[in-house]
């Protein structure tokens, strides 16, 4: 073992209060253990137990030690089945509910790395809201969760997290693809395409607008990023998204993503997975985590 059986030895003692208890456990002579315990104890210079006529109980110091001792062994036992997993990771499956517009850019990216080294695990790529995404997480129908402005909930950790604001997506050809930093009034000209009251990217544009002061008429609206796209890239039309929503787009040069000088609200990516403390069906192999950090690293600014 990479730990020292002491380690085993004191805290089966504290929970069953008994070396004798302790050694028929762990088939280990009491003599003996009693032997290593006092050997620490002269080495501390303080008694870790209390002898009492009907048992060990831990003494402050040894609580103190006793905690080390039980993270020490938690960590190894996780560091144990990480190592078999990795062994192992030539099977299994990873489920990752996202957003379409995601699903087929940094989503797709990630995986297609992801699989190029582990070739025998199958990945799952399923879209819906955001609401449905934390649910799909939460009641472990999914291992991760990538979505725009999802809900909080005690029962998810997010694993990664940034604040994207929305930009102007036209085609290349567009006028507005000429100029840097678009004021919204330059946008109102053209016929504009609105995610419906659905989404929570509708609030954040219409905020914009009507703090900009801006009477608009939107040409289009819609609850699918990929109808927005392609409207954008047919004609005049502009949309409002993250770079995260046209990747794609971007690297095929089909459509050029443009800041706006009038700020959009916050827009939060999150990468979530359930907790550590509700992970029945999904969300415990090594398959997961190492997926995870790979969208995390398609997802970094500038990869």
């Amino acid at each position: 073992m990479l730990h020292s059986r002491l380690l085993e030895y004191i805290d089966e003692v504290a929970r069953l209060g008994s070396i004798r208890a302790a050694g028929a456990r762990l088939h280990v002579a009491p003599s003996a253990i009693n032997r290593q315990i006092l050997l620490l104890e002269a080495e501390l210079d303080q008694p870790l137990f209390e002898r009492l006529p009907r048992g060990m109980r831990p003494t402050p110091a040894g609580e103190a030690l006793l905690a080390h001792i039980r993270g020490t062994l938690q960590q190894y036992r996780e560091t144990v089945a990480d190592i078999r997993d990795l062994h192992a990771l030539g099977s299994g499956e990873v489920v990752i509910a996202t957003m379409t517009g995601l699903a087929s850019g940094v989503v797709a990216t990630a995986a297609a790395s992801f699989r190029a080294r582990h070739p025998r695990v199958r990945i799952s790529i399923r879209t819906m809201g955001t609401q449905d995404i934390l649910h799909a997480v939460e009641n472990s129908e999914a291992d991760l969760g990538l979505g725009f402005n999802v809900p909080s909930s005690t029962r998810v950790e997010v694993c990664w997290q940034m604040n994207t604001r929305l930009g102007v997506v036209v085609s290349p050809h567009h006028p507005l693809a000429q100029l840097d930093l678009i004021p919204l009034a330059r946008c109102t000209p053209y016929p504009l395409i609105f995610a419906d009251r659905s989404m929570l990217m509708h609030g954040i544009v219409a905020e914009a607008f009507a703090k900009a002061d801006l009477a608009i008429e939107p040409a289009f609206h819609t609850n699918s990023i990929e109808t927005m796209k392609r409207l954008a890239v047919s004609g005049e039309a502009v949309a409002f998204l993250s770079e995260f929503d046209v990747a794609e787009e971007l690297r095929d040069g089909r459509l050029a993503f443009r800041q706006v000088r009038d700020a959009f609200s916050n827009n939060i990516i999150s990468l979530i997975r359930r907790d550590k403390h509700g992970r029945e069906k999904h969300g415990h192999g090594l398959a997961m985590l190492l997926l995870a950090d790979e969208i995390t690293g398609a997802l970094q600014p500038g990869d």
